[in-house]
């Protein structure tokens, strides 16, 4: 058991039966009456996203997470294969446990796989990582008006604004948590 001026973000905590992630917290200590902490926590299972408010006092329990570097291996319709690369253990998972991070798949990516006593809860995907270019406009001479971005689709499939100087066949780095273009590679 923690106390919730404990929390640190990132943290596991189980409460009310459910799962969660510290995803924010902030400590008030008002004027009057007594310090609370405002937190926001992602559920593991659902993915969904509650605010919620505990007096300081408050103690509940760490939920201990694993978690295994795992890569990507393929798709086969809505289930994902994914591979131990020490003890070559494979596992699949099905489209609905990852809808969101399916768009930023691709073969060989190595991700985090988290279980909860043995239950998988989803993956965590590199920050940045790279991709090609598979479909893009050629830039327009003439068309140089400040940070000007076109659409580009990127090798899973994801459209992605870039640069106009960014064309067909080149390798560009995507940020994982909002989908945007980072840099070239």
């Amino acid at each position: 058991m923690i106390g919730v001026n404990d929390f640190k973000t990132g943290m596991t905590i189980t409460y009310e039966g459910n799962l969660y992630q510290v995803l924010e917290f902030q400590h008030v200590k008002p004027g009057k009456g007594a310090a609370f902490v405002k937190t926001k926590l992602k559920n593991l299972r659902t993915g969904s996203i509650v605010e919620n408010t505990f007096n300081s006092s408050i103690k509940v329990e760490k939920a201990h997470v694993s978690k295994q570097n795992m890569q990507f291996l393929y798709s086969d319709g809505d289930t994902y294969n994914f591979m131990n690369m020490e003890t070559f253990d494979q596992i699949e998972i099905n489209k609905s446990q990852i809808q969101e991070e399916v768009k930023y798949l691709k073969e060989n990516l190595m991700v985090d796989i988290i279980f909860y006593e043995g239950e998988m809860l989803g993956i965590n995907l590199p920050e940045k990582v790279d991709y090609v270019v598979t479909k893009t406009e050629p830039a327009i001479k003439g068309n140089t008006t400040n940070n000007a971005q076109k659409d580009a689709e990127i090798e899973t499939g994801l459209s992605v604004r870039v640069p106009l100087f960014i064309e067909q066949g080149e390798e560009i780095v995507v940020s994982t948590k909002d989908g945007k273009y980072v840099s070239r590679k």
